[in-house]
Formats: C-alpha cells, structure tokens, sequence
C-alpha cells in the first residue's frame, strides 16, 4: 500500500508541525460534527429561527443531552486512527493490508453500539475500545450498521451497500489524508478500500479517496486550491469518477461568485450525497475568513449539517493546525481528551514507529495499547 516516512527524516520543527496538524485535523472535524449536530438537517428557517441569520455561533445548541456533542461520525474517525496505528504495528509481523487492520478497527467500533459497557472487551481490543463515552449511541445509519455487522470486508471488487452515496465514509477519512509519507495515489486508494466496506456506490467511495488526499495535501503544505486539483488529477483515472470531479470543479468556481453564502453551501451540498457535502466542505475551507467563519457556514444550511461541518472541520485543521481552533468551542468539546491522546499517539507512530517496535527493541505499553493481533 505504501510506507510512511521514516523517523530519521523527521527533524523537531516537522514533527512538531506534523503534530500540530494531526491534532487540528481530528480536534476540527469533531468540532464542526458538534457544531452542526443540534441543527443536522433542520430546515435554514428553523436554523435561523433558532441561531440568527448566520447560523450556531458556536456548540452552545445540545444534542444528544449536552453541549459539544459528537455523532458517529468523529466516533469511526477516532477509530480510522486506531486502525492505521495498528497497521504499523502489525506490520512488523509481516502482516501489511491496512484496509483489513481499518476493518477489525470498525468492527470495534460496532461492538461499542451493541455492548454495554468497556468492561466487556477483550484485553487485544486495545486501549480505545475501552472509552467509556465513546458507547453512546448516536444515530448511526444503517448503511454502517449493515456494512461492519458481520466480518465479510468490502472490497472495491464486491462493495458493500452497493447503492449508498451517503457522506459517512467520506467523513471518516481524513486520518487517511494525515499519512503524509504515502505517495498520495495511495492514499486515494487506501481510502476507497475502506470505503467500500460500507459506502458501494462511486459517488460515496470516490468522494471519500478525493477528500482523503485533499486532507493530505494541506497537512503537507499545499495550498487548497492545489490540494484539490491534485484530486481531481488522481481521481480522472477513475471508473465512476465524475460526478466527484464535477463537484469539486463547482466549488473551486463557486469561490468567484462573489461573498459566501449559505444559499451557495446548500447548492453545493445538493441531496446531501457524498461528492456534494465534499464540494461544499471544500468551498467552505477555501472562503472561510479563519475557522469559526468556515465551520459556521458549513454547518448553516437545511442538509446534513454534521456531516458537512466534520468534513470542513478537517480540512481547516489540517490546514491551520490546532491553534487556529476556537478556544471557546474545544472547551465544549465531548471527548477531547481522547481525542487529543490518540492524535499525539498517531503523532509519534508515524514519526518514531520504529523506536516504539522496531528491530532494536519494543515498548511492552506501547504493544498494551496497539496490541499486533
């Protein structure tokens, strides 16, 4: 599938940029998923009824019974990275198909909707499994119910769901964006081969390996716009690839249009498939002022406000980097926490891999927490 860089090519300043992005990445897709979740798919009257005109001024609506709430949507991203620091892991053994190590994650994450509680994993589940508030239920679709129910995997060959356009395998895929020494044709297709695990139609699996190597070009430097036309190159190879392609070419225009507008988001958005929450995610980072103004304009149209605010979340952060992100709203953040030790930890993966389980020695904690089975 590819390599990730090695640690001897990390300097102090790259790694500290490294992961300032991962953690920006992660903390920013779960803050537009709590941002949009008290108005996902509420009409934009209502939503100006109840926010103003511009929509939530910050995770200050509840959902699911409190502020700053995620959905599933952060909860199989958190477990995305799970999967790909497994993968290195496991790689040592001589084991290396990442797209089985993300199924055996999403499946971990599946046994959280059904089991009671942490206490009922078991010891090679590892260490986030064993989250307690990652348990909740929050209105997972049935497209993913369907999809890691059972341990037959998708492949490109014999999708899952073979109708399903939806954006939660895109929204899922930014870790994948954040293996930044891949060469980014591989990075499209390790996320297509995880998407296909639940999302079978082109428009849902393309979408997610065309925001996954945008994800990738702006955690490695690129400006958006070049980002995205690196998409569109990698994704004109593919069977089934233009309604993405059209999409994405819509929101580079759309930015010429004149000031943003939640009306110009929702025409982007469209019916709320996967390509189109993309383009609107991608218009959204591109015109964004910072990235209150970006999440806030995501998340301001009577679509699926979650999804299209987790995608934006993740471009930004990994455009910006943690310290672009609103204060106020990470201290609302449910589960940040986590999600701050699991980006440090897929941090150090990726850039001292070798010192943690390498040939010269392992750390037994380190195997506790990414066990190899």
């Amino acid at each position: 599938m590819g390599t990730t860089a090695g640690a001897a090519v990390w300097g102090r300043a790259e790694q500290q940029d490294f992961r300032s992005r991962v953690r920006g990445t992660l903390l920013g897709a779960a803050l537009g998923d709590a941002l949009g979740a008290p108005v996902d798919r509420m009409d934009l009257d209502g939503i100006r009824e109840a926010h103003g005109p511009e929509g939530p001024a910050g995770p200050v609506a509840p959902a699911h019974g409190r502020r700053g709430a995620v959905t599933h949507l952060t909860q199989l991203t958190l477990f995305s990275v799970d999967g790909l620091i497994r993968a290195q892991v496991r790689r040592d053994t001589g084991a290396w198909h990442p797209p089985t190590d993300l199924h055996r994650a999403y499946r971990r994450w599946i046994s959280t909707q059904h089991d009671w509680g942490p206490d009922e994993r078991r010891e090679d589940d590892g260490w986030l499994a064993r989250e307690e508030w990652l348990y909740a239920r929050r209105d997972a679709p049935r497209c993913l119910l369907l999809g890691f129910g059972d341990r037959t995997m998708g492949t490109p060959d014999a999708p899952r769901n073979p109708g399903e356009r939806g954006p939660e395998a895109a929204a899922r895929s930014a870790p994948f964006g954040l293996l930044v020494g891949w060469e980014p044709h591989l990075v499209v297709q390790l996320a297509v081969e995880c998407a296909v695990q639940t999302h079978g139609h082109p428009a849902g699996y393309l979408a997610a390996g065309a925001y996954a190597v945008v994800v990738h070009g702006l955690a490695r430097g690129d400006s958006p716009e070049g980002a995205v036309r690196r998409a569109l190159a990698l994704l004109a190879a593919r069977t089934g690839h233009e309604p993405v392609s059209d999409a994405l070419r819509r929101a580079l225009g759309a930015v010429r249009q004149g000031l943003p507008t939640s009306g110009r988001v929702a025409e982007l958005a469209g019916e709320g498939a996967a390509h189109g929450l993309v383009a609107a995610a991608v218009y959204c980072a591109l015109v964004g002022e910072d990235v209150r103004h970006g999440l806030r304009l995501a998340v301001n149209h009577g679509g699926p406000s979650a999804a299209t605010g987790a995608l934006t979340g993740g471009l930004l952060g990994a455009l910006h980097g943690e310290t672009a992100l609103p204060p106020s709203w990470l201290a609302e953040l449910e589960g940040r926490p986590t999600i701050l030790e699991l980006a440090d930890d897929f941090a150090m993966e990726m850039t001292q891999g070798p010192a943690l389980h390498g040939p010269a020695g392992s750390s037994p904690g380190w195997l506790t927490r990414y066990p190899r089975a």
